[in-house]
């Protein structure tokens, strides 16, 4: 799958919060709204998402960088009860 260049996911991000701010401070300015919707869409091309809020969230996601997995510790060694006494070896046992 072809990812979009970082670069320009973070430079339509960054355009869509700024006018996003800009629409939340003036809800009524029709220019604004105008350039919030049209920063919009070619975000929500970029992630390949429908909705303005997923692309948002998805390029963030995108952009946050990736922490390196810590290898899970190996799982501890089961310790028996001091009342679980080893079951004697039918054979018996030989020592040499």
């Amino acid at each position: 799958m072809l990812l979009p260049a970082k670069a320009e996911v973070a430079r339509q991000l960054d355009q869509y919060r700024a006018w996003e701010r800009l629409l939340v401070a003036d809800p009524a300015d029709r220019a604004v709204r105008m350039h919030f919707e049209n920063t919009a869409y070619p975000l929500c091309v970029l992630m390949g998402e429908s909705t303005a809020r997923a692309a948002a969230d998805t390029a963030e996601r995108y952009l946050r960088p990736r922490t390196t997995r810590r290898p899970r510790p190996a799982p501890r060694a089961v310790r028996s009860s001091p009342d679980v006494r080893p079951t004697p070896d039918p054979r018996g046992s030989r020592h040499a």
